[in-house]
């Protein structure tokens, strides 16, 4: 328990409706004075745009703060990091000149993978009314996998041999939802492995603990800001269920994400 007399100076910015509130402007305003910004929820289902003098971002993964190299950039383990995705805008950034020496992705954060966005399709497809409007960007599967307790984490991304082995006892039975759904697609566990163990080389040197990282930071007095995405009437606990996402969109969501 943190002493009365140290101030945990963190600041949470949220939509409080349906995503599209302005929170890009709120938070490229507040990130100017913050030592860290963390994308603590979601995935690539939503992005946003950063711009820095005359230069435009279109994100959807990468952290606000990620144009300032003096602040730290940190995405948690509340958030479901698609490699590819992100590797993708890593390179865009540093293609246009910036660094990125100052990302930090979290080791418990939940891997989006191909057969999640199938099924995503797949599920979305046999709902029929109750279809919720999916982006097909396997959100929905990866959360389901991450409480279902099968899931695979950064930790796993960046250990060739933890990779392998998981994959070969999960993507079996994946193959066999995809077959129960009415999907003809196979999947290559040997092929899975070798695409996502390279990107697992790519992402390995931003890989952390984050969760100590963040309470160092904080106990030394660190301006946290969290970056939210998406909106409070979109959340899966306080939302328009069935019809958000899958992820916490509230303040609350940043002490656990």
């Amino acid at each position: 328990m943190l002493p009365p007399e140290i101030d945990m100076p963190a600041t949470v910015v949220v939509g409080c409706q349906f995503g599209d509130e302005g929170k890009g402007k709120i938070i490229d305003f507040l990130g100017k004075d913050a030592d860290v910004v963390v994308r603590f929820q979601g995935g690539a289902n939503a992005g946003h745009t950063v711009q820095v003098g005359q230069e435009l971002f279109a994100f959807h993964l990468m952290p606000s703060g990620i144009l300032r190299p003096r602040t730290l950039n940190v995405i948690g383990n509340g958030v479901v990091v698609e490699p590819g995705q992100l590797i993708k805008e890593i390179d865009e950034v540093q293609a246009r000149g910036h660094p990125v020496t100052n990302l930090r992705i979290s080791d418990r954060a939940h891997v989006v993978m191909p057969y999640h966005k199938l099924l995503d399709g797949l599920e979305e497809g046999l709902k029929g009314n109750l279809a919720s409007g999916s982006t097909r960007r396997g959100i929905a599967p990866v959360f389901e996998d991450k409480v279902g307790k099968w899931g695979l984490r950064m930790c796993d991304l960046v250990d060739p041999e933890t990779l392998r082995e998981k994959l070969a006892a999960v993507v079996p039975v994946k193959q066999r939802i995809v077959a129960a759904y009415g999907g003809t697609e196979v999947l290559d566990a040997e092929a899975l492995y070798r695409e996502y163990a390279e990107y697992g080389k790519r992402l390995a040197p931003f890989v952390t603990d984050t969760s100590v990282l963040l309470d160092g930071q904080l106990r030394r007095g660190k301006r946290v800001l969290f970056e939210g995405a998406q909106g409070t009437h979109l959340c899966i606990d306080h939302g328009i269920y069935p019809y958000g996402t899958s992820s916490n969109c509230t303040a609350g969501a940043a002490a656990t994400g």
